[in-house]
Formats: C-alpha cells, structure tokens, sequence
C-alpha cells in the first residue's frame, strides 16, 4: 500500500491516521517520493522542507491520543509561496525577496499546523501572484499535468499541479481575481473561494473584502476537510467572525440536489469564448439539467462588476506595492508596475465609486440568488494555454483589455463577495482540463459544499486524479 499513499483521498488518508493504521511519517515519505518522481516535469513544489516535514511528523506521533491535531492528524499540504513558514525561504516569487527566510509563520500556516497539517514545501506562484501564469524570475515555470507544455495556471498554479500529480492530499491558495478558481479550472481540481473573513488573513488593508486565502484539493470533501481546518476567528483579521462554525466536511458529506441553478456561458460581461469551453460547459448545465434539476439560462447584472473591481485591485495595489516603485521597478514584473501606475492615477472619487458599485453589485447578486441555489459559469474563457505565453492576448480574433482581460470570468464574480466553488466538468479533444465556477449565496459555504458535492457527482470526472505527467 506504501506506493499508492498518494492515491488516497485527504478524508480517506485522515481516517487511517486518526485509526493509527498508517503515521504521519508515512506520508511524508509518500509525499517525497511523489515530489521527487514528478516535479522534475512540474516545477511545481519550488521550495521544499522535508527534514521540517519529518520533525513535525515526529512530533505529532510522540503526542498522546488526548492531545491529537484536529482535523488534518498528520497530513502532508503544500503552502503556496505567499505564506511565511518559519525557517523556511518564502519569496512571493519576488527577486525582492529571493532570499527571505522568515523566523514566524504567517497566523494561516500556525492554524493548519495547529490542526495536524505538516507543511512539505511551497508551491510556485506568479510574482505576487499578479497574473493567471505561475511562472517568476525566481523559479521559472510551473507546468501542467495534463500537458507539461502548458500552464497550470496562476496565481495558484504550483499547488493546483502538486495536487493534480499527487505530491499532496491538500493545498493552499489565495484569490484576488481566480487564482484558486482558475488554476483548479486548468488543472482539473477543486478550490473554494470562501466569502471575505471566513480565512483569517493579515493584510495591509484589513477591510479589504477582495482578497482571500482559501483550500484546494481534489473533491469537494477534501476541500471541505481543509477548510474546516482554515476558517474561524482571529483578532488580526477584522472582517473575521467570533463563535462557532458548522462543520463543512459534515455539509460535504451529505450532497444535496439543487432545487433550482442559474446558468450563464458569459455573464453577460465576456466578449469572448473558446467553442471548446462553451461547449464542454454547456454539456455540463445539460448534466445537471437532466439529473432534475431546473436550469435557466440567466445571470444577474454584472456590466460594471469588470470596471469596479479593476479600480479597487488598483487602490490595493497602492498599498501593496506602491512604496516600492521607485527603488524596485527594474525588479518588478512590468505587469505590477502597470497595475499600481494605475493604482496611483486614481483620484479619491474614482475609488470611493468604485467601492458604492461594489455595494450594489452584492445587493443585486443576493437578490438574484434568492431564486436560485446556485449560479453556475465558466470559469475561464479558454483551456489551458502554452506556459511560455505570459498571457492569452486576443481570442477568435478579439483582443481582452490588459493582462486580466482574459480572467473576466472570475474576477467579476470576485466583486460579488459570493463564495465560489470550482469544479472540475470535463477535457477538450486535446485532453486539457475545463471546469465551472459554482456560486453560492452569500456567506452560504455550507450550502455551496453539500450542492457542490452532488454537482460533482452528476460531472463525474473527480476521479481522475491524481495523474502522472504527460
């Protein structure tokens, strides 16, 4: 059994740490040996920790049963490179801090180290995650599973194609745009961008609802598992809410069949779409609709849900890389550098509008859901693409504005503060991965894990991973 630990589902390697049928040091050792054989091809796990990892599992199984992690008992994760682990180089995929070796954890990594997690390394990134490509001046590129001469994706793209090759059970992400939501798409995986809050995160805005960390796995229960072990209260983050929490593996756990999903191909909002994505997209709302399930072909009111969130990505961008501009801009990807000229362009009006649409653009959202379970989309407009492209610049002859353009899908729906699902629906002809964007009521996780898991099982490809490069 020893060779195919890293087969196992998160829940089902759980449930034989907690039996004590197989040790964290197993799997840390699975973990490794998976890393070894398949990252030459991926690039994907860019720092690793493995005499860490051991330690930890060490500790954990000297631990008495009285005092056993919650949630995770020992399992192997990878923590995308925007996360401090202590002793371990964390850069961002920056040259700025190529050489940054942090004494404290970032407060997610002590959450899902207090909860049994053992940290293997860090998966690659785009530079500060700007962009839908994890590739950096650092580290290179990231690749593709399914097809080492494409993306991954981005800005999550080293754990999306760790968890897809099978190097861990479970991963982290961040969302600002799509980074889980895309990545997961490409890779053929599953990733949450929970609602703002829900993941405690210390940052240099702390009202700033547009950014969020959030769990990748290969289902929606390991998903769920991982996030049970993410979400709660910290006095860092603001936006976070004290008391009790549901359990969202239990929530997973029972899938429930939607009474009645909203469909949409473009939102409305794209100019643009593959044949390929529509039509694999298409089939899968066609799935659904003959499983039961009334499906209408409607979306709410997202026209200036594009404008209003590259405004306040501006206004962010400000305080997170503003400072830098001068001593860094030979350093910084010029993508960042546009991105906070921008930033910096904007007047006090344009931002404080931005933020009033914003409030608008939820109401009409939860307005709309209020007749729905869930809201369904592509997640991306196009498959993956080649990973030495930065960025797909036009498609079907149409050009997308800026480097984003192409993310519409998700970063729209970033606006909404809705939390989003990303489920993995099928391949084009060419074997490249596609995948939906399931969206939820507001602040319904819950609810989003239980119709995620029965959506899962009506598209039926969750199964297909973990996979060897090809």
């Amino acid at each position: 059994m020893s060779g195919d630990l890293y087969k196992l589902a998160a829940r089902e390697a759980v449930a034989l740490l907690r039996k004590r049928e197989v040790s964290p040091l197993e799997l840390v050792e699975a973990s490794i040996d998976r890393i070894e054989k398949t990252d030459p091809q991926l690039n994907a796990m860019v720092t690793r920790c493995f005499e860490r990892a051991r330690g930890h599992a060490q500790r954990i199984m000297r631990e008495k049963t009285a005092r056993a992690p919650n949630f995770l008992h020992g399992l192997p994760i990878g923590a995308k490179d925007n996360l401090d682990v202590a002793g371990v180089r964390s850069t961002n995929g920056s040259r700025i801090y190529a050489d940054h070796v942090p004494r404290e954890s970032d407060l997610l990594v002590r959450r899902l180290e207090s909860n049994g997690a053992i940290i293997m390394g860090k998966t690659n990134m785009p530079e500060f995650g700007a962009g839908g490509n994890s590739f950096n001046d650092v580290f290179g590129a990231t690749r593709n599973p399914w097809d080492v001469k494409t993306t991954p994706g981005g800005s999550s793209g080293g754990s999306a194609a760790a968890l897809a090759a099978g190097q861990v059970w479970l991963a982290s992400g961040g969302d600002f745009g799509g980074s889980i939501r895309q990545p997961a798409s490409f890779s053929s995986v599953t990733g949450l961008r929970p609602s703002p809050g829900m993941v405690a995160k210390a940052q240099e805005q702390p009202f700033n609802p547009m950014s969020v960390e959030g769990p990748m796995a290969r289902t929606v229960g390991d998903v769920a598992l991982m996030f049970d072990a993410q979400a709660g209260f910290h006095p860092d983050d603001p936006l976070t809410q004290a008391g009790a929490l549901p359990s969202f593996a239990a929530a997973a756990a029972a899938p429930r069949k939607p009474a009645r999903i909203a469909y949409s191909a473009d939102l409305g909002i794209a100019t643009a779409i593959d044949d390929e994505v529509r039509e694999i997209c298409r089939a899968a709302a066609e799935k659904i609709a003959r499983a039961g399930v009334s499906v209408d072909e409607k979306h709410p009111d997202l026209n200036d849900a594009a404008q209003t969130f590259l405004t306040l990505r501006g206004a962010v961008y400000i305080a997170r890389h503003g400072a830098w501009l001068e001593q860094y801009r030979n350093v910084l990807k010029p993508e960042i550098v546009q991105n906070t000229e921008f930033g910096l362009s904007l007047s006090a009006k344009d931002v404080v509008d931005a933020e009033v649409a914003q409030g608008a653009i939820a109401r009409r959202v939860a307005a709309f859901l209020e007749d729905y379970d869930a809201l369904v989309c592509p997640t991306v407009l196009c498959p993956p693409f080649d990973a030495n492209q930065r960025y797909p610049e036009a498609l079907n002859g149409i050009p997308f504005e800026g480097y984003m353009g192409w993310l519409v899908l998700t970063f729209a729906v970033t606006v909404t503060a809705c939390p989003v699902m990303a489920l993995p629906v099928g391949f084009t002809r060419s074997g490249l991965p596609v995948g939906v964007q399931v969206i939820g009521k507001p602040r319904g996780e819950a609810a989003l894990f239980s119709i995620s898991s029965y959506l899962e099982s009506v598209f039926g490809v969750s199964h297909l991973t973990p996979i060897d490069p090809r």
